[in-house]
């Protein structure tokens, strides 16, 4: 059994891969922890808690983390997830706060590798500040895990944020450098140029939303907006692998949960405008 913990800033895409860790069988899900990103984290917090109360899993961990980046203007993708991260479909009945834990999200983190040591996957698919807040709480953290996969940056230079580079990274790239710096773990990162070579066809899609359950229903309300952002001429233009839909976290997820699709690697680094050598100081961004 894999322990999984997913970091998260749940739009359409990560409300995805959350769905696909919890419907596989060889993953146990230690905790969810939230990030700011796709949107703002009050709204990432409520959509995370929604998803699981979709899956019938509120029994799973939230735990909240940094509502900002360590040093950029803060920045959201509301015009492709929506502006609550979900498609702007209302719920009519939503789980309350109060259910979140109380410990911080990058705490959380390194208790649940301090109790596992060696067994932890920790899966970031969204800015990457609560793990470089993490690292800097506890130096030691990044050699407990087992591995780490993200999905975040681009090898090619082709960006879907600014010109050059990916939301992810770019929403706090500081962090990006950290990260890739100080995690001495297995590291695998799903960037965005592979995402678009990786893209799922639009047949599969419908099909897929078309089946009879909750589950499906749910999903298809909240993927109405992104895919038809998705369906654009301008947006189908990124997709280098046929036309179809990007669902970029999904892939991520897919290589923690079965690394088997992992058949090639290289490795990368992060340069940062401000340092080419050093990694700027952290304050928890709460």
């Amino acid at each position: 059994m894999k322990k999984i913990v997913l970091d998260v800033d749940t739009g359409v895409d990560d409300a995805q891969a959350i769905m696909i860790a919890l419907s596989s069988p060889n993953v146990e899900i230690l905790g969810i922890t939230c990030c700011h990103g796709n949107t703002p984290l009050d709204n990432v917090l409520k959509n995370t808690l929604r998803v699981l109360k979709v899956c019938n899993r509120l029994d799973i961990p939230v735990y909240k983390g940094a509502s900002r980046p360590i040093l950029v203007k803060k920045r959201n993708a509301g015009d492709y997830h929506g502006k609550d991260g979900l498609g702007d479909v209302p719920e009519s009945d939503a789980t309350g706060l109060e259910l979140l834990q109380k410990k911080k999200a990058p705490n959380a983190m390194i208790k649940y590798a301090q109790q596992n040591p060696g067994e932890v996957i920790l899966v970031a698919t969204g800015p990457l500040t609560n793990l470089a807040v993490a690292v800097q709480l506890d130096p030691s953290f990044p050699k407990k895990l087992k591995a780490l996969y993200i999905m975040g940056g681009n090898t090619d230079s082709r960006g879907n944020t600014t010109a050059c580079g990916e939301f992810n990274f770019v929403a706090d790239p500081e962090a990006a450098y950290i990260v890739l710096d100080r995690y001495n773990c297995p590291t695998y990162i799903a960037a965005w140029e592979f995402s678009c070579r990786s893209s799922l066809p639009w047949s599969f899609c419908d099909e897929w939303l078309a089946q009879k359950t909750a589950k499906a229903e749910f999903m298809r309300k909240i993927s109405t907006l992104s895919m038809k952002k998705a369906r654009s001429p301008e947006y189908q233009k990124e997709i280098t692998a046929g036309k179809g839909f990007n669902p970029c976290d999904v892939f991520a997820l897919a290589a923690a949960v079965d690394d088997g699709f992992i058949t090639e690697s290289e490795e990368v680094s992060i340069l940062l405008f401000s340092s080419l050598t050093q990694p700027p100081s952290v304050h928890e961004p709460f």
